[in-house]
């Protein structure tokens, strides 16, 4: 994954990567179970396995668990909840319970979700350790013997699970795997590869994609493609959808964090947003985003501010603010290369979207030329005081939309989400639309004028809960023999788009650790797992397979 002490890291007090927070040591650490990725359904993998008897270490490549589930998303998204089952409804009920309320809670601080993870951890007695960033993995054959995390810790297991948004241990086991966008006509699909839909979209704006409006010779503004994207329709590429931060905001004055202008700021990389918000499109996206901005004094910001259901202690509001419009917190084009970086280049993508949301934030705040209605708006909202206090107030995890994906097998694709095929062999239930965010920004012309527009962008519903099976889980034939995925499973890039959801990965990592009890002790690889004992295992745990 690259050595980073080849190089110094610039970065703000979040960080995804320093070398300074790795301890060198020659451990060598043996378990039944090494669980890689400290993701909520990393810890709901390793909390698993210690309940069904096999001793576990969890290795996480950061400093704080939970992923997601405890990195800034608070407004889950679930789908169907009668579809979710075993530890991922404990652990929404576990919420609920501490509110003093008797429901499953998909909506609250990350502080209410880090409790409950930490709580979890502590609690099965699990050896975790934090700062562990893959180094090797070493096979015997097929089998993976032993991990080597950078700082020299060794981990020797008899089953392993990558819990990873990235899939780096399936990756570097020697596990095939895709990335990006298949053609549609790789699995007979209709929503795959480059897309052009109307939502998340400038039109009818016609904003110039170059840095002096209307001007080819100035130059294409940052992260504008030339080319017209609507030529490769339905063509596979690469690409993978754009990643942001789930930001917790407040309007509570006494803890809210005032924007600041980032350093090195470059108004250039901000034009875009200023051109859009000096057209006449907003108020559409406004009105339908009320629901989540309650109140009149924000009615006009046009994105989305989840209104979490908690409240400070002076009365304030939270919010999970996501990506929304044409241009907005998510970095469009600037997440391409993280599933496949070494840990040095991740660093400095991380920090690229830290500053491409700050200046974004303190733009809207505070440029003269975003209209007065809308400054007023954004800079009620600020960073919270009492969130992520040990990351400077910032999310501690990027949100990973999409990395490498596992084939294994099976496949799901889109056929499986719209009830066109039902997998057999199921271990969890998914119901969440087929949703995937922009992947990049590009020139259009449109009535002969050059002019900016987004591609990527799907989102359309599931038929109703559908099955993810357990061959989605494990490597093909030939592949690692003693390996289960519970996030990076084998899935076509918009099928992933539905599965990807922090409820279903709690509920595949707990999946994903009753296979590896079996393996372990049966004496049979991943691939060999008999269906009827595991689904045993799973209903024992409460899991629903069935609707």
């Amino acid at each position: 994954m690259g050595d980073p002490r080849k190089e110094e890291n610039e970065s703000t007090v979040s960080s995804y990567f320093k070398f300074d927070w790795v301890e060198p040591t020659d451990e060598l650490v043996v378990a039944d179970v090494c669980v890689y990725g400290g993701t909520a359904g990393g810890v709901v993998a390793a909390t698993t396995a210690v309940r069904l008897g096999l001793s576990v270490i969890l290795l996480h490549p950061g400093t704080t668990l939970g992923g997601m589930t405890t990195g800034g998303l608070g407004w889950s998204d679930i789908g169907r909840p009668e579809s979710l089952g075993g530890a991922a409804k404990a652990f929404y009920r576990e919420i609920a319970r501490r509110r003093g309320e008797d429901s499953e809670a998909f909506r609250f601080a990350p502080s209410e979700a880090q409790a409950v993870i930490d709580d979890w951890v502590a609690e099965s007695g699990i050896d975790w350790r934090p700062c562990q960033y893959l180094d090797a993995v070493v096979c015997d054959g097929t089998r993976i013997t032993e991990l080597v995390a950078i700082g020299g810790l060794r981990v020797r297991a008899r089953a392993f699970i990558d819990a990873t948004y990235e899939g780096d241990l399936m990756a570097a086991a020697g596990a095939r795997w895709r990335l990006g966008r298949e053609s549609n006509t790789d699995f007979n699909e209709t929503l795959n590869g480059t897309q052009v839909h109307v939502k998340h979209q400038f039109l009818p704006a016609t904003i110039s994609p170059f840095i002096t409006s209307d001007d080819p010779t100035s130059g294409l503004l940052p992260g504008i493609e030339p080319g017209d994207a609507r030529r490769r329709i339905n063509q596979g590429d690469s690409r993978v959808q754009a990643y942001n931060f789930r930001m917790c905001l407040t309007d509570d004055p006494k803890l809210r964090v005032e924007w600041t202008k980032p350093d090195r700021y470059d108004p250039i990389d901000f034009e875009l947003v200023r051109r859009w918000f000096e057209t006449d499109n907003k108020e559409r996206e406004a009105d339908s985003l009320r629901k989540g901005t309650t109140g009149d004094e924000y009615r006009d910001v046009p994105w989305k501010y989840e209104v979490l259901p908690v409240r400070t202690a002076n009365g304030g509001r939270k919010t999970d603010t996501n990506n929304h419009g044409p241009v907005s917190s998510d970095l469009v084009g600037g997440s391409q290369a993280w599933p496949t970086a070494d840990y040095v280049t991740r660093e400095r993508i991380f920090q690229a979207h830290v500053y491409w949301q700050s200046g974004l934030y303190w733009t809207l705040a505070h440029d003269p030329r975003v209209p007065d209605i809308y400054r007023k708006a954004y800079g009620a909202w600020g960073l919270s005081k009492d969130e992520f206090q040990a990351t400077g107030h910032w999310p501690h995890q990027l949100y990973i939309r999409e990395g490498r994906r596992l084939v294994g097998l099976t496949t799901v694709s889109e056929h499986h989400c719209l009830g066109r095929l039902v997998a057999d062999e199921p271990v969890a239930l998914a119901s969440y639309q087929m949703d995937s965010h922009n992947c990049s920004r590009f020139v259009a012309v449109v009535d002969g004028r050059p002019v900016v527009m987004n591609e990527g962008d799907v989102q359309t519903p599931a038929t109703g809960p559908y099955a993810i099976p357990y061959g989605s889980l494990v490597p093909e034939l030939g592949g690692p023999t003693n390996l289960v995925v519970s996030a990076c499973v084998s899935a076509t890039h918009i099928a992933y788009g539905s599965i990807r959801m922090e409820p279903i990965f709690m509920a595949l990592g707990e999946s994903a650790a009753c296979a590896a009890s079996l393996m372990i002790r049966d004496g049979i690889s991943a691939q060999e797992v008999g269906y009827d004992r595991l689904r045993s295992l799973l209903e024992e745990s409460g899991q629903v397979l069935t609707i």
